[in-house]
């Protein structure tokens, strides 16, 4: 399945899904039993590898998500999509979601006045994520801008392209994640 970890390269036929849908070696292309196991992992992995998370950061996602009021797994998405370095990528600053850490690592983003290195900031409600003046002319965040649109955009952010600022207008929700993602599957691998 794609995942778009590679930024626009996955829209191209350079895209390894589309050359090739099976995993490599001799025995790649035999067909596996999958056990109930093996599906709720891949999910798992799957959110994991998009979000760009390590093991321990997930389990404490989603232990945070279990701690909130409503469906778990919902909880888990909404967090995860509120993370700095995913709504810099949503607001278009970045191609993929690694450029958008290496971005914020380096320092080009404030939040609400102040510059914020850390890539998993939650933001809340009102936050306003902006490129810092003196950031404002690098190719990177100049040429992801410019495809923004071709992208999608989602209906929780507002950007203001001249300005290079992006408001939260409201929380995320699951109708607002475009990504095929079944979340379910991760609350019941980790309700065993």
């Amino acid at each position: 399945m794609k995942l778009f970890l590679k930024g626009s390269r996955c829209a191209t036929e350079k895209c390894a899904i589309e050359r090739r849908n099976y995993p490599p070696g001799q025995h790649g292309q035999k067909r596996i039993k999958r056990s109930e196991y093996h599906i709720q992992l891949r999910e798992k992995q799957k959110i994991r590898r998009i979000y760009g998370l390590l093991e321990r950061q997930f389990k404490k996602y989603f232990k945070k998500a279990e701690r909130m009021k409503g469906m778990t797994g919902e909880n888990l998405l909404i967090l995860l999509e509120r993370r700095l370095d995913n709504t810099a990528y949503r607001l278009g600053f970045s191609s993929s979601r690694k450029q958008a850490r290496q971005i914020i690592r380096h320092r080009h983003l404030s939040v609400n006045g102040r510059v914020v290195d850390i890539p998993n900031f939650l933001l809340k409600k009102g936050d306003v994520v902006e490129v810092r003046q003196s950031s404002r002319e690098l190719l990177p965040i100049q040429s992801s801008l410019s495809t923004v649109e071709s992208r999608g955009f989602p209906a929780w952010l507002d950007l203001d392209k001249t300005q290079c600022r992006g408001k939260i207008l409201s929380l995320p929700t699951k109708t607002d994640i475009e990504l095929p993602l079944n979340e379910q599957l991760v609350v019941e691998l980790y309700s065993k």
